[in-house]
């Protein structure tokens, strides 16, 4: 076996997805925990600053890479939060399987039905997380009944509960026949668990009674109604294994990081326009899925995340932006392990590796070693909501067009600079992405912005193929169009109108360059080509 096929063997690349407020980030932090790559963990609830710092992780960081049973982990964090779905879109694009977060108490949630989709759209293998069962929860069938008929998965329990609530002695785990009891508490990791063995274990019916016995019921129960558990259906994404635990109290987090080892596949080919490009191949490939913005705002940084495809990364080897045609040689590329940054050596399939940006690198773009390939994918969504965008002061324009300019790049909003027109505008899917990008001007930049109505409902981006015209059409749409047609962050051409009755109208009056309309952008001038070239709708 290569270095190559060695190095990819070992990597496990997956992202967190759930509801918010379902524990996501306090699992993130307790998975941190148990791989060493931290030593002690806060509560979620201290979020004070100095607490933040010994707590050693950022919510912010997204990336995040760890070490365990001799496998390197890269987890990708995502927000919870629905009004910043495309963002968490484009990170699901980048991993190798999902762990689902559940609440026990509310079962599935809107959120945790939308990211689903997106998993079940890419044949994404999932493992569940139950989180919070020392609280006043759901019974455990009724929340394993709940997501096989909300999200259409077959579940095959991997450990199940004994209790909950005041009265969560532990978790049986099924595939060793033991029960690990439940204590509350601990900030470290290790320490002594007890462990009883064996389902008809004298001390473990004494000690935990009534619940003892309705766990084995309830075992024996699933045993018989649900499968076995299928290697092939799960790597499909048409069966999740299911864990349950309490994040907060570092109980169960061992059990999904061994099964996410165990279960979670290593990288796997991407297709490319050109080409399926395999994880061993010995030439380095990557793609661009997230931009990050002054992640260090002392020294207003960007970052270009890029996820390796193929090959082995070396610092300070020449990349290809296929895009742009530039070269590009990187000695600065880190790697995050909480909140600290290392300089990365060397790098494989499977791993996230950061690269300082300063404008060269768009989201979506494909780097190689000099091979023309343009993988797809990313999803760039049509904005829900339009507003208007203009500077408090006005003297600090200058510096409000280089605010919006790099958290257009970045993809926290969509920025449309209008042909005909002075105004900015910004697109977005939700209110809150409003709400926090001003905050950012005004933190990270200096610049108090006003963000109010527009008249724009609807955005769309257009393409004209070369049968029906090409450039040339394209051209005399937008001559003919100045005072609806707008630039976005990549300088693709967007159409702005107030309802969809002139949208309509548009199309019936120019069918040439209107045939190329699309809710994502997929402007081949700047690769942002999608699966199958389809438009693509948010997840309702």
């Amino acid at each position: 076996m290569s270095d190559i096929e060695n190095q990819v063997r070992r990597r496990r690349t997956f992202a967190i997805i759930s509801h918010p407020d379902a524990g996501k980030t306090t699992l993130t932090e307790k998975l941190l925990l148990f791989s060493g790559a931290i030593n002690i963990a806060g509560s979620v609830k201290a979020r004070k600053a100095a607490r933040q710092k010994q707590r050693g992780i950022s919510v912010a960081s997204s990336v995040m890479q760890m070490e365990y049973r001799d496998c390197v982990i890269n987890l990708l964090d995502t927000p919870g939060h629905q009004d910043f779905s495309e963002d968490t879109y484009r990170v699901l694009t980048a991993v190798d399987a999902a762990l689902m977060v559940i609440d026990a108490a509310n079962g599935v949630e809107p959120q945790t039905r939308r990211l689903l989709q997106v998993c079940r759209a890419r044949n994404t293998p999932i493992l569940t997380f139950v989180n919070k069962m020392d609280r006043e929860v759901q019974a455990p069938l009724d929340v394993m009944d709940e997501i096989e008929r909300e999200l259409g998965m077959t579940v095959v329990p991997f450990t199940w509960p004994v209790g909950m609530g005041k009265q969560f002695h532990g978790v049986y785990d099924r595939r060793t026949d033991q029960m690990r009891v439940f204590a509350a508490g601990e900030d470290r990791a290790g320490g002594e668990e007890e462990v009883l063995a064996g389902r008809d274990n004298a001390v473990t019916a004494q000690r935990f009674g009534m619940e003892w016995t309705q766990a084995k019921d309830e075992m024996e129960l699933v045993e018989g109604a649900s499968p076995a558990f299928d290697e092939a259906e799960f790597l499909a994404g048409r069966q999740t294994p299911m864990l349950f635990g309490s994040a907060i109290n570092n109980f169960g987090v061992r059990e999904v990081l061994d099964a996410l080892v165990d279960l979670a596949p290593p990288p796997g080919p991407k297709p490319s326009i050109q080409r399926v490009v395999q994880p061993t191949e010995p030439k380095f490939t990557g793609v661009v899925f997230k931009i990050q913005a002054n992640m260090d705002p002392a020294h207003r940084d960007r970052i270009a995340f890029v996820r390796v495809a193929s090959g082995k990364f070396e610092r300070g080897m020449p990349l290809k932006v296929v895009r742009s045609g530039k070269v590009i040689k990187p000695n600065t590329v880190v790697t995050f392990m909480s909140q600290r940054r290392e300089l990365l050596d060397e790098a494989f399939a499977g791993d996230i590796i950061g690269i300082p940006n300063h404008g060269v690198l768009q989201l979506g773009d494909t780097l190689t070693e000099g091979e023309q390939l343009q993988f797809t994918g990313l999803p760039f969504f049509a904005p829900e909501i339009i507003r208007s965008v203009e500077v408090a002061d006005p003297l600090r324009g200058k510096q409000l067009k280089a605010g919006l300019t790099q958290l257009g790049e970045e993809g926290a909003i969509q920025v449309f600079r209008p042909i005909a027109g002075s105004v900015l505008m910004l697109g977005a899917v939700g209110q809150l992405q409003f709400e926090v990008v001003a905050h950012r001007l005004e933190a990270e930049y200096g610049v108090k912005a006003r963000i109010t109505h527009s008249t724009y409902q609807v955005a769309r981006w257009v393409t004209c193929a070369p049968e029906d015209g090409g450039e040339q059409e394209l051209k005399r749409f937008i001559d003919a169009n100045q005072h609806r047609v707008a630039l976005d962050a990549v300088d693709a051409p967007t159409l702005l109108v107030d309802h969809n009755a002139t949208l309509r109208a548009v199309e019936a009056n120019w069918p040439k360059s209107m045939r190329g309309w699309c809710s994502t952008r997929r402007c081949e001038a700047h690769l942002r080509l999608f699966d199958g070239g389809k438009p693509q709708k948010m997840p309702s």
